[in-house]
Order: structure tokens, then sequence, then C-alpha cells
């Protein structure tokens, strides 16, 4: 996928909720929970691992704003933050995100074991 035809490379100014320099925060066009945010890079670079200590911090900075408005916002009992890399991980995206997803208490019947739910039969323990 090229930035010319790359979702996060154009993504609407009206629909940018946070911003930086490096890095960029809006709501998932296909949310998991209320408030389901993505936070990205401006520059197109596929893994997470690819990134710039600078971009990095860029990132962190963003998440730890969109967390704030989110908590004033929306008031989830807590947050899942997650990134794919890879299409073996379940990246469909080849541009890197961070989600923010926050979470309510009852979203899910028994939610332990989080991001270990990312194969399910292993989200048990």
């Amino acid at each position: 996928m090229s930035e010319l035809n790359c979702p996060f490379c154009t993504v609407d100014a009206k629909k940018i909720l946070f911003e930086n320099d490096l890095a960029l925060a809006f709501f998932d066009a296909f949310p998991v929970s209320l408030g389901h945010t993505l936070i990205v890079p401006k520059r197109h670079v596929a893994s997470f691992f690819e990134l710039s200590k600078k971009e990095r911090e860029a990132i962190d900075s963003l998440i730890f704003q969109v967390q704030d408005y989110l908590n004033f916002t929306f008031k989830p009992d807590g947050f899942n933050l997650g990134v794919n890399i890879g299409e073996a991980a379940g990246q469909s995206v080849m541009h890197v995100h961070v989600h923010v997803i926050p979470r309510f208490r009852g979203d899910m019947a028994n939610p332990k074991g989080g991001v270990r739910g990312v194969i399910p039969d292993k989200q048990k323990y």
C-alpha cells in the first residue's frame, strides 16, 4: 500500500482529534468500543519497529492526551492499547497505528486475559 491510497495518510483534517509534529489521533472508523481511537505517525511506515525514537515519543504523548480526553468524555473503566505488526498479527492497514480502546464493565462476560484474547484459546489461563 502506497501513501497515495493509504487511509491513514489521507485522514480528513476535520476528523483529527489531536495532533503534534510527528503523529495524529482520530476515532477508529470501525470501533470496537465507544471512543476507540487510533494514533498514527505522519510518516508512512508499516511497522512499529521502524519508527524513530522521536516518532515513538510523539505517539506516546498522544496516547496520554487521548486517554485524558476519553476519560473525561466517555468515563471508561479501563483501556486496552494495541499494535498489530504484520499480517500474521492481524495488521490490515500497512501504516503503523496504535489502538486506544476504552473498556467498560460488562462489555464482555469475562475480560480476564485482555490482549491475550487475540488468540482466543490462550485468553483463559
